[in-house]
């Protein structure tokens, strides 16, 4: 490992770049250094996203440009993540160029890889590995960090590749996710946002459900800092959450919750647990509260009639979610939902996505302009590729949802916190000036 430079490509959700930062972190402690540029690398890494069929072509594409550079300076390529988790056989029989193969869970053999890579050997492993991944190097801004508290999933909706992939719900032990938190706090870390396919399942492997426990004791170490709680499924949305979100000034006071559909129909045959009545019941509840809302729906899934897709659209007009993201339905092999009859044309699946989009820019729009003179709490995430100072609002999650541009005569300092006054406002975004 003496002396090789390696370039990293990290594809997919904030779960993935949780793997990828594993992975550098696992680099750091070789004598390896990392190259920003493809070409200068002897070694290439693809960590890849196989969770829908987009994904899965943009992670195939890469693979095959990053191959290009093995005709240069790169001695190995190795591909892994999801994909390689999913697929590897089929991989290793169409990409002779790929010489090692990584499961999701097999990150703690990397350096292994590379080494029997460099020797002409092939690599190939997707074996379920235990144990928590101590090394991390960040990604994101230096004060903000994603802190994923567990993986795989127990929900079994029928469209998700999910458990495929991952396996069954595993989570971390408590001690060694508040020991992270509190080395990312000291790493000076402003935000800590928690993630996992579901977080309100967290612990539920261990014995029993212990996010409110782990929100009540992160919130703590976060002190003078965000603590931000991100894919929150309706069903586990429960009053003792609620009661520790609603304790901790520096919670924020957003919630994600992915409702897929408002059919009770097409909410049955997707495996919901959640129903139209439920959700906006819940969304009734969380208003009153006070929090931001974000949710996330699928159009075209199989046997989606016209009167489901006008249920959702005349949902989405009422319930008014502040932020909401559209997926069309990918039918995944392996799963119910790909056995089901009525699937969809891509044409109609396309048209319906973009039927919710124009709808949601108009709430969103209207929503962020009620947000006009009210003064509000920014996290400085620091400037754009345009040169404009911006930050977040507690209601604005990192990299999914829009930003808050500051107006202000001095600079400042990414991480940091201030009172902007909301003097203009867009889409999908808000714009201010320092009080």
């Amino acid at each position: 490992m003496d002396n090789l430079l390696i370039h990293v490509v990290s594809l997919g959700c904030e779960k993935n770049r949780v793997d990828t930062e594993h992975m550098l972190g696992l680099l750091s402690g070789s004598n390896a250094a990392l190259a920003d540029d493809p070409a200068d690398a002897d070694v290439i890494i693809v960590n890849t996203c196989g969770f829908i069929n987009d994904a899965k072509q943009e992670s195939i594409d890469t693979i095959l440009e990053m191959a290009r550079y093995k005709e240069a300076n790169c001695r190995a390529l190795i591909v892994t993540g999801c994909l390689a988790q999913r697929y590897a056989g089929e991989l290793a029989e169409e990409l002779p160029e790929v010489d090692a193969f990584l499961g999701v869970s097999s990150y703690t053999r990397l350096l292994d890889a590379i080494s029997s890579a460099l020797a002409g050997k092939r690599y190939v492993s997707c074996d379920r590995v235990d144990g928590d991944i101590v090394p991390r190097v960040l990604t994101t801004p230096g004060h903000m960090a994603y802190v994923r508290i567990s993986d795989g999933c127990e929900n079994r909706c029928s469209y998700c590749a999910i458990p495929i992939i991952r396996g069954g719900l595993k989570s971390r032990p408590l001690d060694s996710i508040l020991s992270e938190i509190s080395d990312l706090k000291s790493a000076g870390v402003s935000e800590a946002v928690l993630i996992a396919q579901d977080t309100t399942r967290y612990g539920e492997d261990l014995g029993e459900r212990m996010l409110p426990e782990l929100v009540d004791k992160a919130a703590e170490i976060m002190q003078g800092g965000w603590l931000r709680v991100m894919y929150c499924y309706p069903d586990g949305i429960t009053d003792a959450l609620l009661d520790v979100m609603m304790k901790h000034d520096n919670v924020c006071k957003y919630l994600d919750v992915p409702t897929q559909h408002f059919s009770d129909s097409v909410l049955r045959r997707m495996n919901r647990r959640n129903t139209r009545e439920s959700t906006a019941a819940l969304v009734k509840r969380l208003r009153d509260m006070g929090f931001t809302l974000r949710t996330s729906l699928i159009v075209g899934f199989p046997g989606e009639t016209e009167e489901d897709f006008n249920i959702l659209m005349d949902s989405v007009r009422e319930l008014r979610f502040d932020r909401l993201g559209v997926f069309r339905y990918s039918r995944e092999e392996g799963t119910p939902a790909a056995e089901l009859p009525g699937q969809m044309p891509e044409e109609v699946k396309q048209a319906r996505w973009d039927a919710v989009m124009r709808l949601q820019a108009a709430i969103s729009e209207e929503l962020c302009r009620e947000q006009i003179g009210q003064t509000v709490r920014v996290i400085v995430d620091g400037r754009d590729e345009t040169g404009l100072l911006a930050g977040r609002t507690m209601g604005q999650a990192p990299e999914i949802d829009g930003v808050t541009y500051i107006s202000s005569k001095k600079d400042l300092t990414p991480g940091t916190f201030h009172d902007v006054l909301i003097k203009d406002a867009r889409e999908y975004d808000l714009l201010g000036e320092i009080v």
